[in-house]
């Protein structure tokens, strides 16, 4: 059977040639970040060492991600909403997550002529970036895309047609790294929250996440088994609570090091 031929709630998805150019593209866009970030630390080697984890944090989001849209939790996803929500954990959490702690603008700030660098610093001042960046606006983005998703017919329609997949899962992911680069980005962020704000916000959208894992419990998406329904719900909620305690860990331990005294000799460095 084709990988895009099952469906949820009676909507068979559409097998041909627009789920093979998707998967191409996936491929693609997953090769562009692999070889692009290998170039920038290649275009920086003359520069101080970059750090190993950082490398490793990339790359294992980049797994992550490709795991959450190709190969077999991919193909399971379109029967089984338990595959489909490993596939929303890896993708919209556990990837912006690592390719977040990876610092992939520092590294391009790093690889870049010095013109160039400034023009890009200059962009990230920009009144739209510090808009999408805000912890606010990024969480409304990343849990009201869940509810809608998970509470409208959106949710059979992206396994009826390949191009409302590809834009559901370009948010989830978008939005999960916009997300958390709003919380404990490492990256430069000229507009970065309060902490205050940022931990209000985590508080937030846990709850909302949570709330919602339990309402999908109790009203699993129509089509989808019982027993099904409440193990993907039940996952989406021990998942999420994982990657929301590693946030509040990664927070609070940038916070102490960002607030902690320094002397001449005792330079700020990041724990992750």
């Amino acid at each position: 059977m084709d990988q895009h031929d099952g469906g949820h709630g009676g909507v068979p998805a559409v097998a041909g040639m627009d789920w093979t150019v998707l998967d191409v593209v996936v491929v693609l866009l997953l090769g562009v970040g692999a070889l692009g970030y290998a170039l920038g630390l290649w275009a920086a080697r003359g520069r101080s060492p970059w750090p190993l984890r950082r490398t490793l944090f990339w790359y294992a989001g980049i797994a992550c991600a490709a795991a959450g849209l190709l190969g077999p939790v991919a193909q399971a996803a379109h029967t089984s909403f338990t595959a489909h929500m490993i596939g929303h954990l890896l993708l919209g959490m556990v990837a912006p997550l690592l390719m977040v702690l990876g610092a992939p603008i520092t590294l391009t700030m790093r690889a870049l002529p010095a013109t160039v660098a400034r023009r890009l610093s200059g962009f990230l001042r920009s009144t739209w970036i510090r808009v999408l960046t805000h912890p606010v606006v990024a969480a409304t983005l990343n849990a009201g895309g869940l509810w809608l998703l998970y509470t409208t017919e959106l949710f059979h329609l992206m396994h009826a047609s390949a191009a409302v997949y590809a834009l559901v899962h370009l948010h989830l992911f978008v939005a999960g790294y916009l997300f958390t680069a709003s919380l404990i980005g490492l990256d430069p962020d000229p507009h970065r929250a309060s902490m205050p704000v940022r931990s209000a916000v985590l508080i937030l959208f846990i709850a909302a996440h949570s709330i919602l894992a339990k309402w999908l419990y109790a009203h699993p998406p129509q089509g989808v088994e019982p027993a099904d329904g409440r193990a993907g719900a039940q996952l989406m909620y021990y998942g999420g609570d994982a990657v929301d305690v590693t946030l509040i860990v990664l927070l609070f331990a940038g916070w102490h090091v960002a607030t902690r005294p320094r002397t001449s000799r005792a330079p700020l460095v990041s724990p992750f």
